[in-house]
């Protein structure tokens, strides 16, 4: 399925007192909804490319099934306004889906609805204290540059976030892009694990800030490393110190700024710590 993911715009433009049109690259954005067993799951609003990855990284990041092999087709559908993803479970797999939708059907207003909500977004995180990694200075950086020099759509557009994954003397294994921070990442996970490449092998690499939600699925990775040029929250670093994860962010030309765990990095001044 090829779908467009950037379409050309002749927006009004004012610079330098000048009034003029200019073409620019805008990213596109649809909804894609995510079907198991032909039951919608969920939509999200997306970039429409590596959608098989999406369903593969998405279904684990957000606990749907625990493996890539308890997928057993995965079917992109075209719609009138976007595109449905069907995602065909291993039976097992698929009547335990069912079970659990059936769970938590109630009424509204029922009280246990909003905290279960809650008690899924602050789930408890995958522990990845034992992934042995190690990263000099020189790869915090490199893994930055290589991913900005790796993302032609927002070279094109400048609106969309990337993901990559960095493995020490090898480089970056993958990156994908989307309008969706967390879509970017559910796509990279997706082509890791499609890859048979470990995640602890590697760090995460992101061109945002950092959440509790990007922990969360770079920890599910199975990645001990996560690095971002924006800055994380509170409840990021809270978790990521839970998990074991080493938490880099700000990460700027050569400077950067360590949060949690920096037993992974060999700098040149480790006293500072």
């Amino acid at each position: 399925m090829e779908r467009a993911t950037r379409i050309s715009v002749k927006p009004v433009a004012r610079k330098g007192g000048v009034t003029t049109t200019v073409p620019r690259m805008v990213p596109e954005e649809v909804p894609i909804a995510f079907s198991y067993g032909g039951s919608s799951h969920a939509v999200m609003m997306a970039t429409p490319a590596d959608l098989v990855d999406f369903a593969v990284g998405f279904s684990i990041t957000e606990g749907i099934i625990a493996d890539r092999s308890h997928i057993s087709d995965i079917e992109l559908l075209e719609a009138e306004k976007g595109i449905d993803i069907q995602v065909t479970l291993v039976d097992d797999v698929g009547e335990a889906l069912r079970k659990r939708r059936r769970s938590m059907a109630g009424p509204v207003g029922c009280g246990l609805c909003g905290i279960e909500s809650i008690e899924q977004a602050v789930r408890e995180v995958a522990d990845v204290s034992t992934v042995h990694l190690s990263l000099s200075h020189d790869d915090i950086v490199r893994a930055v540059s290589l991913l900005n020099d790796s993302q032609p759509l927002f070279r094109e557009t400048r609106a969309v976030h990337g993901a990559g994954f960095y493995i020490p003397g090898r480089g970056l294994l993958a990156v994908r892009e989307d309008v969706g921070r967390h879509n970017a990442l559910d796509k990279l996970c997706g082509a890791v694990i499609r890859a048979e490449e470990p995640g602890a092998s590697g760090a995460v690499v992101v061109t945002s800030r950092l959440s509790v939600e990007m922990v969360q699925k770079a920890a599910i990775l199975g990645a001990g490393v996560l690095i971002a040029i924006s800055a994380p929250t509170v409840l990021a670093i809270r978790t990521a110190e839970a998990a074991g994860m080493t938490l880099v962010a700000l990460v700027r030309g050569e400077d950067f700024e360590i949060f949690t765990h920096p037993h992974r990095l060999s700098l040149e001044s480790p006293a500072a710590f």
